[in-house]
């Protein structure tokens, strides 16, 4: 059976007519150059999508979660694109999304630290405005301050060997540059360990992982100067002091251990006993002073003497035969070389 037309004066249902989407937000607003990031599209209206796009372009593909929510798959791009949805309602109003610049690194100073890591590093390269990570191998910087779009100052964290650091941006992460993590530096010895007060004496520090040296100090003060011969071996002029003091070697990988270098005062002679001798050899002289201990050489005139250290005030020497008349004697010690003092050789009498 046919249906029977409306009665006269009836009303028709009116139309349903689907409302225009709104887009309120594109979260996140920006991204790689190269496209293939998600990003949710918040707003209203969602119902029968039939598009997203970026520009132009569509989205690489789209899920629409509720009528408030879409997630879509950006596609490449460059600047700022207008992001809109359409439905059977018609096209969105417009959200603006920025493709970002791919970042990228050109260098780190310094590319060397402690394995401890708190190495303040400069990274340079481009596009680093929005650095959202700084990462040294898999782990995050201790901390970081975008300075520029072509700066970044970080902090190294924990870490051994060569470890590539990146940086992460809204376009993308950088290709890496390269820190290295060392060793501090160790001392084992320091030969001679004692000099005078007045600084000058050469010595040579040994230990290991020395190569990369930047300071050696004696103390709070650092040497006169230093060489670096080897990974094993550093030659080193000590300043003047006091005391004993700890040397140390700093390096890229931190400051090393110490080992104790002593400073000796100046060897002072008060006295001869006798002052009167033969000119022959063997004759006992008695010399009474300070800074006596170290003693390594009693000279009359040019000529070594024998000789016996009695304690820190008092040398036994024997006197070097020579010609008759004065001769000046004096004391070498770590700490340098006495004032002198006359001792007399007498000629035998002659029958």
């Amino acid at each position: 059976m046919k249906d029977s037309p409306p009665a006269a004066g009836a009303v028709r249902p009116a139309a349903v007519v689907a409302a225009v989407p709104v887009l309120t937000s594109v979260v996140p607003s920006t991204g790689p150059a190269a496209g293939n990031n998600n990003v949710t599209l918040n707003g209203s209206g969602f119902s029968g999508v039939t598009a997203v796009l970026f520009g132009t372009k569509p989205a690489l593909g789209y899920t629409v979660d509720s009528t408030t929510k879409i997630t879509a798959v950006a596609p490449s791009g460059t600047g700022t694109v207008a992001v809109t949805v359409k439905t059977p309602g018609g096209t969105s109003n417009s959200v603006a999304y920025t493709y970002a610049a791919q970042p990228s690194l050109t260098s780190v100073s310094p590319s060397q630290g402690p394995s401890s890591g708190g190495t303040t590093v400069i990274l340079t390269g481009t596009g680093l405005s929005a650095a959202t990570a700084v990462t040294f191998g898999s782990t995050p910087a201790a901390g970081y301050t975008v300075n520029s779009a072509t700066q970044i100052t970080a902090v190294a964290p924990a870490g051994t060997g060569a470890v590539p650091i990146t940086v992460t941006t809204p376009g993308g992460t950088t290709g890496p540059v390269y820190f290295f993590y060392v060793n501090a530096p160790t001392v084992t010895s320091v030969s001679p360990g004692q000099g005078p007060a007045s600084g000058g004496t050469t010595v040579i520090l040994t230990g290991a992982d020395l190569s990369a040296a930047t300071a050696v100090t004696f103390g709070s003060t650092p040497a006169t100067g230093y060489t670096v011969n080897s990974p094993s071996q550093i030659t080193a002029v000590a300043p003047a002091g006091t005391g004993s003091v700890a040397v140390t070697v700093t390096g890229p990988g931190g400051v090393s251990n110490s080992v104790i270098y002593t400073y000796v005062a100046s060897p002072v002679l008060s006295s001869l006993v006798p002052v009167l001798g033969p000119t022959g050899a063997g004759a006992g002289v008695t010399l009474t002073g300070s800074g006596l201990t170290t003693t390594t050489a009693v000279r009359f005139g040019a000529v070594s003497a024998a000789f016996t250290v009695l304690s820190d005030t008092t040398v036994a020497a024997y006197a070097p035969a020579g010609v008759p008349g004065p001769v000046l004697v004096n004391v070498t010690t770590a700490g340098g070389t006495s004032n002198s003092l006359t001792y007399t050789r007498v000629a035998p009498p002659v029958i």
